[in-house]
């Protein structure tokens, strides 16, 4: 089941806990960065969303479970936060360089290195893991 709340600069929407998630997020964001004129960092955006949602998927969604992607554009300040919610234990780390780095951290180092602003915030159960972006 695939729900979306659309208020004028704030999108929320549900996946399953499925490989095939991850190209609806990412047109469920694009759509909202079009929508909201926010094309200036939309593959910055875009690149991270599929991060932290494959991160979602792999290391933060117990099985029979799903993920909660949120967006919001605080127009005033023209930043845009994206947030993924999920209802798993797992530790969120980002890999500590590129040179023969194990699997695993890697794509956090990605949100690190491209996002204004990224973090891990609690949650009962579970965590959001966030990231946000200067659009001027």
């Amino acid at each position: 089941m695939n729900e979306t709340i659309q208020l004028p600069y704030f999108r929320t929407s549900f996946y399953c806990r499925d490989r095939s998630s991850i190209p609806v997020v990412r047109k469920f964001t694009r759509k909202a960065l079009i929508e909201w004129e926010c094309g200036e960092r939309a593959y910055d955006v875009l690149l991270c969303v599929t991060e932290l949602a494959t991160n979602a998927l792999r290391h933060g969604v117990p099985s029979g479970r799903g993920f909660l992607v949120l967006i919001y554009l605080e127009r005033t300040e023209r930043a845009l936060r994206i947030e993924l919610h999920d209802s798993g234990d797992g530790e969120v780390r980002a890999a500590d360089g590129w040179p023969g780095m194990e699997e695993g951290g890697r794509g956090l180092l990605l949100v690190s290195a491209l996002a204004d602003k990224w973090g891990v915030a609690e949650r009962n159960p579970g965590k959001i893991v966030w990231c946000e972006f200067n659009l001027e």
